[in-house]
């Protein structure tokens, strides 16, 4: 099979209508960092907010892109100590919304919460390039009292 030929086959079965739900082993993770060798470091949905490396299977490699921010599921693989896990597939935005719709989206993943965060008590968005700091408004009453 040509290299051409190989490409086509693994887009259409990613871009196929399988919008299957997750399986008891398989869980939603978001992409944190390429670290190399189709090595991708993930972190999961739960409370400690769980950091680890995934690999990218054989007929991914040089055919599909991922990047920082993308979301997978994956599997399980005993084998590894560093390595936890391994890609089986990469989510599209019609994925996310069929599992929205089917609530196994995870909640800290939804875009409702992050739109949430981003708004400050004034309703304006808060801008991402500068340091957050929250001010006393009681200091500066004492302050202008004196």
């Amino acid at each position: 099979m040509s290299r051409v030929t190989k490409i086509k086959h693994v887009l259409k079965e990613q871009e196929a209508d399988e919008f299957d739900v997750p399986k008891e082993n398989q869980s939603i993770v978001r992409i944190v960092a390429s670290r190399g060798n189709n090595l991708h470091e993930v972190e999961t949905a739960q409370e400690g907010e769980e950091r680890f490396l995934v690999s990218m299977p054989v007929k991914f490699r040089k055919n599909v892109w991922i990047k920082r921010g993308d979301f997978v599921l994956v599997e399980p693989i005993e084998e590894g100590n560093k390595v936890k896990a391994e890609i089986c597939r990469i989510l599209t935005p019609e994925h996310i919304k069929v599992f929205e719709q089917e609530g196994v989206w995870p909640r800290k993943f939804s875009r409702k919460r992050e739109l949430e965060e981003d708004v400050d008590e004034d309703g304006l968005v808060r801008n991402t390039n500068r340091k957050f700091v929250a001010e006393n408004e009681s200091e500066d009453d004492d302050s202008e009292e004196d």
